[in-house]
């Protein structure tokens, strides 16, 4: 007598149905077309640079000449890591013969870096922040990869890459790679957000978490409170009414992604604000902002200036930087408020002179 009851076998059932971005990003798009095709391509070949640093990341502290600094400034004027030029060079290996795009993007290159002659030539543009958090890497805290993918929009015949110094709402798809416990590509093309976990037995980036909505509202703000008296006194107003109120709780990485990641999932803000000396903020615009307020608007949040959403700011150049408010709608609300208030007390308070 044959036995009624058969075992399911869940981890073979689970293999078999899981979803590759590959698969997903044609299923987004319901089309098997040249574009569908490009952008499925494009988003594997990022997957690939990803793969590639975090094997070296994960082996970074085993590795004579991973770790440390190269000695060298780049053109933001900060100390350059060896992981910095590592994960900078895999992307443009990774992208060089893929035939997909004309040139890349990089806040560790002076220039966009552009596809010689001799190999295949695509008309994307790849832009992208290889290793943010970088100064995580030697402590091995979270760090993670950002990039965005635009449409080359004219030939560019100069090599200025004035294209580029567009809104973000030109951006066709944004996400990031984040490494950690496990690795973590997130990205979207404009139809809402997708999360996929690196499965070290196939090599593939599997479908975790799809149509990914950040809470309204979330207990979480995160910022670097050591920079309290270099900022404005709406941001000051607003760490004073954090500090006053339950319910909240400060959280800092040091790593965007990683407290940009948190904030996708549980709710809250992050804040990188421009200071007194340096209004316009640190972070660069086209490599961290606007990819990051892409992904936070396909997921229902948003992303501002403090005065402006960060997707209508236009930079007047390739490395232009800005302040970032950016998570749940109602937190990013929560600091507008308190930036415009003072502005019109600063207003009022110039009348009466």
């Amino acid at each position: 007598m044959v036995d009624a009851y058969q075992p399911i076998d869940h981890e073979y059932a689970l293999d078999r149905d899981c979803t590759t971005l590959s698969r997903h990003v044609l299923q987004q798009l319901q089309s098997f077309g040249p574009d569908a095709q490009d952008l499925s391509t494009l988003m594997n070949r990022i997957a690939l640079a990803g793969k590639l640093v975090a094997r070296r990341l994960s082996r970074a502290g085993l590795m004579a000449g991973a770790l440390g600094f190269t000695g060298e400034m780049n053109v933001q004027g900060e100390s350059v890591k060896k992981m910095d030029v590592y994960a900078n060079e895999v992307f443009i290996s990774v992208f060089k013969q893929s035939g997909m795009v004309c040139r890349l993007a990089s806040e560790e290159m002076d220039e966009p870096y552009y596809i010689p002659e001799n190999c295949p030539v695509g008309r994307y543009t790849l832009l992208y922040d290889p290793i943010d958090g970088s100064s995580n890497v030697d402590i091995n805290i979270n760090v993670g990869s950002i990039f965005a993918i635009r449409q080359q929009e004219g030939e560019d015949l100069d090599g200025s890459a004035s294209d580029l110094l567009q809104s973000g709402r030109k951006q066709i798809a944004a996400g990031y790679i984040l490494y950690g416990p496990s690795t973590m590509l997130v990205y979207s093309i404009g139809r809402g957000v997708h999360a996929f976990t690196l499965d070290p037995s196939l090599g593939e980036f599997i479908l975790s978490n799809e149509d990914i909505k950040i809470p309204e509202h979330g207990p979480v703000y995160s910022v670097n409170e050591g920079n309290f008296w270099q900022w404005d006194e709406g941001i000051r107003d607003y760490i004073r009414y954090m500090h006053r109120h339950d319910g909240y709780t400060a959280r800092y990485s040091g790593a965007l992604v990683g407290d940009f990641h948190r904030i996708l999932f549980q709710g809250g803000v992050f804040l990188y604000p421009g200071s007194v000396k340096k209004p316009e903020g640190k972070l660069r615009l086209l490599y961290e902002s606007a990819p990051l307020a892409f992904l936070a608007e396909q997921a229902g949040g948003r992303a501002s200036t403090g005065i402006q959403d960060i997707l209508d700011v236009i930079p007047d150049k390739l490395h232009a930087r800005s302040p970032l408010v950016i998570g749940s709608t109602e937190d990013v609300a929560l600091v507008e408020s308190f930036i415009q208030e003072r502005s019109r007390q600063q207003t009022e308070a110039t009348a009466v002179r």
